[in-house]
């Protein structure tokens, strides 16, 4: 039985994300410091080696993917998969955490923004993001074990909360607490 790796980390930070606004499915662009974030983790993985990667179709994804690839001339194989894209925040996307905040007060941002199972209106919650997570590594995990080989996945902060989940094996009160950084990365083991 042989022993593969996932690297998994998060696009560099974004305008939106700068500006404390949902971003969700809206393809906000990388931010100079979200550049600098994703050289970073490109930086932090450049003796790490995987033949696959992921992204999804939003440029963040990419474009971070982009600066990590650069030191990776043995990933020859990429992959859009959407089930690893950020949380879907409905009519929220594109409004201000700040705003949502003075209408429904700090409570009821925090149950929308970190209830796990309270939808975003017209979004999805954490749950359900979970569910196509799950589907996502399922799926990594069969590749990985048919190819043998390492893997590299540039996503998103909720669904990366949600991955941690899965592989950690951790509690929902911990994932919707944990704060996913822009310059780190998270590596698993896999028995394929």
């Amino acid at each position: 039985m042989a022993v593969r790796k996932i690297y998994l980390f998060r696009h560099g930070e974004t305008f939106y994300n700068e500006k404390g606004i949902f971003t969700g499915w809206k393809d906000a662009k990388l931010s100079p410091r979200g550049i600098k974030s994703a050289k970073k983790i490109a930086i932090k993985l450049k003796k790490k080696k995987f033949e696959i990667a992921f992204y999804t179709r939003l440029s963040r994804s990419k474009d971070t993917l982009k600066e990590v690839l650069k030191f990776h001339p043995e990933c020859k194989k990429l992959i859009m998969d959407d089930r690893m894209i950020e949380r879907d925040y409905g009519v929220l996307d594109g409004t201000s955490h700040e705003d949502f905040m003075r209408k429904v007060g700090k409570g009821g941002y925090k149950i929308i923004h970190r209830g796990f199972n309270i939808k975003a209106p017209k979004g999805e919650s954490f749950a359900m993001v979970e569910k196509r997570v799950k589907s996502f590594v399922k799926d990594l995990k069969k590749i990985m074990k048919k190819e043998n080989v390492n893997v590299a996945i540039s996503s998103h902060g909720n669904s990366i909360r949600l991955f941690r989940k899965i592989m950690e094996k951790a509690t929902r009160k911990q994932t919707v607490g944990w704060k996913i950084p822009y310059d780190k990365y998270y590596e698993y083991s896999v028995k394929i």
